[in-house]
């Protein structure tokens, strides 16, 4: 939009759903809890991200289309109820046909606030602050992702209980609903022609949405990949105690939340396809680093430094796309979010490696993730500099 001031009434609601998209990154609590609770295998137990982060395949392109009809504000109040019905069930039902439940109405919940959330960010912010405002709601995400394992080990030691903290969400996001619900926001709305599957998925046969597409899939697999792996890859190669390990994705989270605020203020003045192309490169170089790191202390400083790396590829992405076709920006989403899918994806991949070799060999799967990703940046960023 073509606003000059930024109004906090209509920023700091559409923010805190960002907020509310952070408890999707419960998976990695959930998988080293569960996994230990009901004595899980690496695999079964990473049926638990699948569980979420499936729907974001099946979900986003027809979550896009709808919000180009009854838009975007009421399509993320439905997701963040959503969430909250989710994080409720496994809280009230305790058992792992219960959890996979309502981890899936968790993807789905959050499936609906990612598609809608991220544009919605766009319409309310100036057009020249997008990259930087796409970036900070991220850190307002990891945030929320990072005070997540401190919490739940507060109310395990506290009240015997760490799935209080899905109450405590649940309540977050029902008062993030009624916010929301009474802030007025003017969308824009491509009046030129509706959103339909076939004008979605047609997109993909442009080149640079397609890749595009793709880095989405692998940086959010990269993203549930080390907060679902971490915490068994300090058991696995220095035989970390539990509470040490499951602390790693806290300094992963913590990364990305300094990565993210500090990507906010720089994008201000710097070049989104420059930043885009350093943060892959810090990103290949950190998670190669992890497979070799000598010590557990080490480990946990180079997981913060991979947070850091990779905290503002998913913004960047996202806010290239759409700068090249603003018109475009529903089916955009839709299809950029049905990416996040990649989530369901890298991380039972990792989980099968390292049932059959180790956990440190599960690692190169990011590694090859993150490789593909530099390779496009540096690709879009010499087409553009030329």
């Amino acid at each position: 939009m073509s606003k000059s001031k930024i109004s906090l009434k209509l920023v700091t609601p559409v923010l805190m759903g960002f907020f509310v998209m952070s408890f999707c990154d419960l998976v990695g609590i959930g998988v080293d809890r569960v996994k230990l609770e009901f004595g899980l295998s690496n695999t079964l137990a990473q049926l638990i991200p699948s569980a979420v982060f499936l729907w974001f395949f099946v979900l986003s392109v027809p979550v896009g289309i709808l919000q180009d009809r009854i838009g975007k504000k009421n399509v993320l109040n439905l997701g963040m109820v959503i969430t909250a019905l989710g994080l409720l069930i496994p809280f009230l039902i305790y058992t792992f046909e219960m959890v996979l439940f309502g981890f899936a109405l968790l993807g789905i919940g959050n499936t609906i606030v990612q598609v809608s959330a991220n544009p919605l960010l766009v319409d309310v912010v100036p057009s020249n602050r997008r990259s930087s405002f796409l970036s900070f709601s991220q850190f307002v995400k990891a945030v929320g992702s990072m005070v997540a394992a401190p919490l739940a080990g507060v109310f395990a030691a506290q009240f015997g209980d760490w799935k209080i903290l899905f109450i405590v969400f649940g309540v977050v996001s029902i008062l993030t609903v009624a916010w929301l619900a009474t802030t007025k926001i003017e969308e824009t709305r491509n009046t030129e022609k509706r959103a339909t599957f076939a004008s979605s998925f047609k997109l993909l046969g442009n080149g640079f949405v397609a890749v595009m597409v793709i880095c989405i899939f692998l940086i959010v697999g990269i993203d549930v990949g080390v907060n679902a792996v971490s915490g068994q890859f300090l058991l696995g190669k220095f035989g970390s105690q539990q509470t040490l390990a499951e602390s790693a994705r806290s300094l992963y989270f913590f990364g990305k939340m300094l990565g993210t605020f500090g990507g906010a203020i720089m994008l201000a003045k710097l070049s989104s396809r420059k930043f885009f192309f350093w943060s892959s490169v810090l990103g290949v170089l950190s998670i190669l680093a992890l497979v070799v790191a000598p010590s557990e202390m080490i480990a946990l400083v180079i997981i913060f430094i991979i947070g850091l790396g990779v905290a503002n590829i998913f913004p960047l992405v996202f806010s290239l796309t759409v700068e090249r076709y603003p018109k475009r920006a529903n089916e955009i989403s839709g299809l950029m979010i049905m990416a996040v899918s990649g989530g369901a994806v890298l991380p039972p991949l990792m989980g099968w490696v390292a049932d059959i070799a180790s956990v440190t060999a599960s690692v190169f799967v990011l590694v090859a993730s993150i490789v593909f990703i530099l390779a496009v940046s540096l690709k879009d960023l010499k087409k553009n500099t030329q």
